[in-house]
């Protein structure tokens, strides 16, 4: 049997075999994942609140570092 002819009854055979692990498909719009949605309003409101309260803090160091308060 030639290579060129096993090669190809190999190929034909795994082409069989395997299949697409990954499917294409839009997300439906009008149902949104809404655990998603509040886990990423929810970690940003966080994030903000972290700031501000790390901001408050650090201006109150430097007024008390510079003898402003």
């Amino acid at each position: 049997m030639p290579a060129g002819r096993l090669l190809l009854q190999t190929t034909a055979l795994t082409k069989t075999i395997s299949r697409n692990a990954f499917t294409a498909s839009k997300p439906d719009s009008s149902r949104p994942n809404m655990l998603r949605v509040g886990l990423a309003f929810g970690s940003t409101a966080l994030l903000w609140a972290l700031l501000f309260k790390q901001h408050s803090t650090d201006v109150q160091e430097y007024k008390t570092r510079n003898g402003l308060e």
